[in-house]
């Protein structure tokens, strides 16, 4: 029964469902109020609703039983800078956000990173913009702020492929003091690349196949992908 209102809770959680989720984690918790599972689920809920009274009082809970918890300590952290009524914009979550597909999807480091206050604040799942401009493209959050900046050659490629036509969506993978990464997925491809993969995990020799008025392109974007492998 306990493991059948966890799944459901997880559910909920991953639905995005947060007044469900914390009606089922309660009632895990009040047969077994130890629960740090069900604690943190709870905690997490009561977060994304804003009520971070309610979420840093349950992490709490979580503390005083493991005071090692990683996910109950890293939650008080991010909650540090949030007011009242706040929430981390987190977005829904779902269970195959981060399904990798060979040529669409990529993780990636990125570099220079900014405040450590706004980086505490992320969180995995979280929908964030690719920038571009210049020869550079950084990630912001959806109100602008920066958070980091890919590799120069990762960014000269799909700066290229975005002028093309092609379009991203980009999700926080993970996030530390001194690293994020991001999960970088091509929704959309230009009909004029249609064979050529924003992200390659092999050489492939396209040119044979391509028109003659596009091979330029093809080998500036191949050229630029094997860099990035190296």
């Amino acid at each position: 029964m306990d493991n059948d209102l966890a799944q459901k809770a997880i559910s909920y959680a991953l639905a995005g469902s947060w007044n469900k989720a914390i009606e089922v984690n309660t009632k895990i918790l009040e047969a077994d109020p130890q629960n740090v599972d069900a604690l943190n689920r709870l905690a997490r809920a009561y977060a994304e609703l804003g009520n971070l009274g309610k979420a840093r009082h349950t992490a709490k809970k979580v503390i005083a039983i493991d005071p090692f918890n990683p996910i109950a300590l890293k939650a008080l952290e991010k909650w540090k800078g949030l007011k009242k009524g706040e929430t981390l914009v987190s977005g829904t979550s779902k269970a195959d956000m981060f399904l990798e597909e060979p040529g669409k999807t990529k993780i990636v480091p990125l570099l220079n990173l900014g405040d450590n206050k706004l980086l505490s604040k992320l969180d995995s799942g979280d929908e964030v913009v690719l920038k571009t401009h210049g020869h550079k493209a950084c990630v912001v959050t959806k109100t602008g702020k920066y958070i980091g900046k890919l590799p120069d050659d990762l960014s000269a490629r799909l700066k290229k492929l975005i002028t093309y036509g092609n379009e991203y969506q980009v999700l926080i993978k993970s996030t530390d003091k001194n690293d994020v990464k991001v999960f970088i997925r091509e929704v959309k491809r230009s009909k004029k690349l249609s064979d050529i993969p924003s992200f390659s995990t092999e050489k492939i020799e396209y040119i044979s196949f391509t028109p003659p008025e596009l091979v330029h392109k093809r080998q500036d974007l191949e050229l630029e992908g094997e860099e990035e492998e190296q």
